[in-house]
């Protein structure tokens, strides 16, 4: 619970008086935020958003809580009493998988076929997935499709994400594959009434033991065609890339070094989140620095990457996955994210 004694940490306005695009010498609008502070009794295990868009955090004893806003417009938090929903799960489905919904032609998506026959163990064991299964929408019933990989590579990854890719109106299957020689790649994956195949995948790292994180899907150059963007060997150095899909193949379009968004050996893959931040109509990206000492706000916009903003944690670091919701009401999502010293911040943005 959080110390209702404790007046939450408010931060003033910040905004980033220069964003100045790297090695291109462009300039992109600064956002506008304010962040406010919240220290929690214990250590922080997780925060998501539920389905009526609250943000739940929990702390590492499991006791559950949900973040309010005070009548002085202060950050606070309420202990839930309920237990939360049993996990989906599905026969050979990944033990630490997840289900992944959607409303289109994917009603469904998972990775299946546990295996140890990678033994990396970025995310927190050996365990990694021989393929994915779909259920498929055709008029009045779920069709369910299976792909299964060779014997050489494995779904290093947790979820199946149902992304599209093309703009077309229908979802595609997102997910890291990794192989024993040459590390791990994005795969598209495609889904319809002949099958299940692997669409288009990018450049394998080169080498084994080399991992990927994915932040999302969007247009965030504003050229009207959307964007995968990853963070790649987020342990070691972590690269923020964007990848288009042209043909067979994800085409690798950006590359900009300083970031992370994965803490080696957990289970935690949603350190990062997309937003428009500054309100040009362009999805940009939150994501942690090679650190995790600061948030960073980056954009795309036109091709050229610029800092947007930076919230700086000092020798404190980013611990949780990012959630966004409507914290206070006025419309606009916040971002909340939790800290390694048990503190929760929530990121205000204003138009």
């Amino acid at each position: 619970m959080g110390r209702r004694g404790l007046s939450p940490k408010v931060w003033p306005l910040a905004v980033a008086t220069l964003a100045v695009a790297a090695a291109s010498g462009a300039w992109a609008e600064p956002a506008r935020y304010s962040v406010q502070t919240l220290s929690m009794e214990a250590r922080i295990a997780s925060i998501h958003t539920m389905d009526a868009g609250s943000v739940v955090v929990t702390d590492a004893a499991g006791i559950r809580h949900m973040l309010t806003m005070g009548k002085d417009g202060g950050l606070r938090s309420r202990r839930l009493a309920a237990t939360p929903a049993a996990k989906e799960t599905r026969p050979n489905m990944l033990p630490d998988g997840e289900v992944s919904r959607a409303t289109r032609n994917i009603a469904a998506a998972w990775l299946t076929g546990p295996t140890d026959r990678y033994g990396h163990g970025a995310l927190g064991d050996d365990i990694e997935a021989s393929g994915i299964a779909v259920e498929l929408k055709s008029e009045s019933r779920l069709i369910r499709l299976d792909l299964t990989l060779e014997d050489n590579s494995v779904f290093e990854d947790r979820l199946a994400r149902l992304v599209d890719m093309d703009g077309d109106g229908e979802d595609e299957v997102l997910a890291v594959r990794s192989t024993q020689d040459g590390g791990a790649a994005l795969v598209l994956i495609e889904a319809d009434e002949s099958g299940i195949r692997i669409a288009a995948q990018s450049p394998v790292h080169g080498l084994p033991y080399r991992w990927l994180n994915p932040v999302g899907v969007a247009d965030f150059d504003g050229d009207g065609r959307p964007e995968a963007a990853i963070v790649r060997t987020p342990h070691i150095g972590g690269i923020l890339e964007l990848f288009e899909w042209n043909g067979g193949e994800l085409v690798r379009e950006q590359r900009q070094p300083g970031f992370s968004n994965h803490i080696n050996g957990t289970r935690n893959l949603g350190l990062s989140a997309v937003r428009d931040v500054n309100g040009d109509g362009i999805a940009d990206i939150l994501v942690p620095d090679a650190s995790l000492g600061s948030l960073r706000m980056v954009t795309f916009k036109g091709g050229r990457f610029a800092e947007l903003g930076r919230v700086a944690h000092g020798r404190n670091r980013i611990q949780t996955g990012m959630a966004l919701a409507d914290l206070d009401g006025d419309g606009r999502t916040e971002l909340v994210y939790g800290l390694f010293d048990g503190t929760v911040v929530a990121v205000f943005f204003s138009p």
